[in-house]
């Protein structure tokens, strides 16, 4: 395992309170301020763009195929279609009926066109999260439960194996999945078990050779594991606070968005998008067929 103090390029100066969920999707790079329910936009030749912004917190979107600007959306308490002008149409809000407040968190389209997205209750309470999939008729099921803070949901390129953080309890899970039906294949298995020295497993992304990619909350650092769970890499970034990771398809370049909740002397780093040199490319973020 080699570590590495990397030199970052600040595209976007601190300045969101939580900033999550980056992705590359039809050429440019989209990633939300979760607590203040915003969509951001981010290209090459320009600063940020607001694409939406909702009154309730946004944790992750994915792009709708064949309806440019249409968006699904972990939002609120549950999953919603946002249209070119951000206006909601629901789904499902499962989290309505949950016991504790709660809203959902990261989510991510596999590749069959499928939308998954955890959640979590607001005050952390153990086992109170739960990870769901949205199917392309628009039936949102719940998959797991017993989780915490269910983050980070990423898939290989075929489909069959999907990487799971629960952030609170400083694990990475790994799930088998029928790519035809969605179904998981037996339960999930532990792929990495951190201790909190070690930062907590926040978003996380799979890259061309089939390595996650994991930002490490809490420790200023991104990791690289093998699929076999070694680690293969640590990256230092310069903020304490990482909360998704995104690999330019087409570019050497990790984007990393960082987060300044929590955070006492935040500077232009903290709840900022990063860039970062790395020697691997990963792939455009996927759309839900629905």
């Amino acid at each position: 395992m080699t570590s590495t103090a990397v030199q970052a390029t600040v595209l976007v100066d601190g300045g969101y309170e939580l900033a999550e969920g980056g992705r590359w999707a039809d050429g440019r790079y989209v990633y939300v301020d979760i607590l203040s329910g915003r969509l951001f936009e981010l290209r090459d030749s320009t600063g940020p763009a607001r694409l939406a912004g909702l009154d309730v917190p946004l944790g992750a979107v994915a792009p709708v195929a064949d309806r440019p600007g249409t968006w699904i959306a972990a939002a609120g308490t549950g999953i919603a279609l946002l249209s070119a002008d951000g206006t909601p149409e629901w789904l499902d809000r499962p989290e309505d009926h949950s016991s504790l407040p709660s809203r959902m968190n990261d989510g991510v389209a596999d590749p069959a066109g499928r939308f998954w997205a955890g959640s979590m209750a607001y005050d952390g309470t153990h086992g109170a999260g739960s990870l769901y999939r949205t199917d392309p008729e628009g039936t949102v099921v719940r998959v797991l439960d017993g989780l915490t803070i269910a983050n980070g949901p990423a898939f290989t390129a075929d489909g069959t194996t999907m990487y799971l953080a629960d952030t609170a309890v400083g694990t990475i899970l790994r799930c088998r999945v029928d790519p035809v039906s969605g179904d998981l294949i037996g339960g999930p298995e532990t792929f990495a078990r951190l201790r909190e020295d070690e930062g907590s497993p926040d978003g996380t992304t799979v890259d061309e050779e089939g390595c996650p990619w994991v930002a490490m909350w809490g420790a200023g650092a991104v990791r690289r594991y093998h699929p076999d769970g070694r680690l293969l890499h640590t990256l230092t970034v310069p903020a304490p606070h990482p909360t998704s990771v995104c690999l330019h398809p087409d570019d050497n370049r990790l984007l990393v968005t960082t987060a300044r909740y929590g955070v006492k002397n935040p500077d232009e780093t903290s709840g900022a998008v990063l860039s970062v040199p790395v020697p691997v490319k990963g792939t455009a973020a996927c759309s839900w067929r629905g």
